[in-house]
C-alpha cells in the first residue's frame, strides 16, 4: 500500500496568526526579561545612563541579600502557609455552599439574596473592613497573626469560590446523586464519591484564583502583621522601597522568587485548570 503524504501548506492567514501570537508573547515576556536582567545587575550598573537588556556583569548579590540578609524565605513560608490554608477553607466551604445553592430549594429566593450579598462583600474595598475585623479579633482575644490573616482573607476568597463553583455544580446532573442514594449512599457520601470527582476541574481552577488572591494580598497583611517575623511576601517586597532609594535589584529578585511557587502550583494543576475552563459551567 502506498502511504499518501500530507502536505502542509502555509497560508497567509496562518502566517499572520503566528506572527501576531509571537508579538503578543514577546510583549508578555518582556517585563519578565527586564526583571531577570535587573536582578542580575551590579549596583554600579544601575547608575549607568544606558539601558541594557542584559547586564554586562552577572551577579547574585541581590539574591543573597534577599534570601540571607533579609530573611525572605521566612516571608515566603508565612505567605505559603496562610495562602494554602486560606484556599483550602475557601474551596471546601465554598463548594458545599455552591452545592447547597444548586440542590436545595430556599424560600423567598434566599439563595439569590445570599449570592447578591456575597457579591456585594466581594466588591467592598479591603480598607473599609479593616477596622471591624480588627475590633472583632481583639474582642475574641485572637493573637495569632497567621490565623487572623486566614480568617480575614475569607472575606474575599470565600465569595469568589462560591461564585466560581456554583456554575460547575449546576452542570452536574442530579440523577447521578439520586442513583447513588438509591444504592444506599447518603447525600454526603454521594457528594464526596460522585459529585466532587466530576467537579474536580472547577475546584482546581477556583483554587488557583483563591491562592493567587491570598498570595498577593497587601492591605490586611500590612495592618495585622506588625513585626518582621510575621511579614508576608508583599510586605517583604514593599520593604525594598525605602524613603531615600529603591533597591531595584533586591526588588526584582524578591519578585521572581515569590512568583516561582505560584508558577509551580499552576503547572501541577494545569491539566485540571484547562479542563475547568473548558467546562460549560464557567460563565
Amino acid at each position: 500500500m502506498k502511504h499518501s503524504k500530507k502536505r502542509f501548506r502555509i497560508t497567509p492567514k496562518a502566517t499572520a496568526i503566528h506572527v501576531v501570537a509571537l508579538i503578543v508573547l514577546a510583549v508578555a515576556l518582556f517585563p519578565i526579561l527586564i526583571m531577570v536582567s535587573t536582578s542580575l545587575k551590579t549596583a554600579l550598573e544601575f547608575m549607568s545612563q544606558r539601558l541594557n537588556l542584559w547586564p554586562s556583569t552577572l551577579t547574585l548579590e541581590h539574591y543573597y541579600d534577599v534570601i540571607v540578609e533579609r530573611g525572605f524565605l521566612r516571608f515566603l513560608g508565612n505567605t505559603a502557609s496562610v495562602s494554602l490554608v486560606t484556599t483550602f477553607i475557601a474551596v471546601a466551604t465554598g463548594s458545599m455552599a455552591a452545592y447547597a445553592l444548586t440542590r436545595f430549594h430556599f424560600p423567598r429566593k434566599l439563595d439569590a439574596v445570599f449570592l447578591v450579598w456575597a457579591l456585594v462583600i466581594r466588591t467592598i474595598p479591603p480598607i473599609v473592613l479593616v477596622i471591624p475585623l480588627f475590633v472583632m479579633f481583639r474582642e475574641i482575644g485572637l493573637t495569632s497573626v497567621r490565623l487572623i490573616l486566614i480568617l480575614a482573607y475569607q472575606v474575599y476568597t470565600l465569595p469568589l469560590a462560591i461564585w466560581m463553583l456554583i456554575g460547575f455544580f449546576r452542570e452536574i446532573p442530579k440523577e447521578l446523586e439520586f442513583a447513588a442514594m438509591v444504592d444506599g449512599a447518603s447525600r454526603f457520601r454521594a457528594l464526596i464519591r460522585v459529585v466532587y470527582p466530576l467537579v474536580m476541574p472547577g475546584l482546581a481552577a477556583t483554587a488557583i484564583f483563591c491562592i493567587i488572591q491570598s498570595w498577593n494580598e497587601f492591605t490586611y497583611a500590612l495592618i495585622f502583621a506588625r513585626v518582621p517575623s510575621d511579614f508576608t511576601v508583599p510586605i517583604g517586597i514593599a520593604s525594598f522601597l525605602t524613603e531615600y532609594k529603591t533597591l531595584w535589584g533586591s526588588l526584582t529578585a524578591g519578585g521572581l522568587i515569590s512568583s516561582a511557587p505560584l508558577l509551580l502550583f499552576t503547572a501541577v494543576v494545569q491539566r485540571h485548570l484547562l479542563r475547568g475552563f473548558g467546562m460549560r459551567g464557567v460563565h
